[in-house]
């Protein structure tokens, strides 16, 4: 489920569980609509189980229209699921997402 909380100058969105093909469509004007209305949207996916190209897509397109709209959106609390896909795909950068890459043990 996504929840909203809004702080003084921040507005949340927590993602729970999938963040793939099957929620895209719930997640997708969740989002947007949260970019639209907010100057800051902090995007929590510390709970996020799956995540797959659906759910990048929707981040995607989510930060393109907080750049359009001169606002701004992050990614914070990243899951392992999300972190993995972020790597493969070495997309942290264009979230500007300061990622902490841990080295194999």
């Amino acid at each position: 489920m996504a929840s909203k909380k809004k702080s003084s100058s921040v507005h949340t969105v927590r993602i729970d569980g999938e963040l793939t093909i099957y929620r895209a469509a719930e997640l997708k004007p969740v989002l947007l609509d949260a970019v639209a209305r907010e100057a800051v949207v902090e995007v929590d996916l510390a709970e996020v189980t799956e995540f797959d190209t659906a759910g990048l897509q929707i981040l995607m397109l989510a930060k393109r229209a907080a750049v359009a709209a001169q606002r701004e959106l992050r990614l914070v609390h990243h899951s392992p699921a999300v972190v993995d896909v972020l790597q493969l795909l070495d997309l942290a950068a264009y979230f500007g997402d300061p990622l902490v890459v841990s080295s194999p043990a």
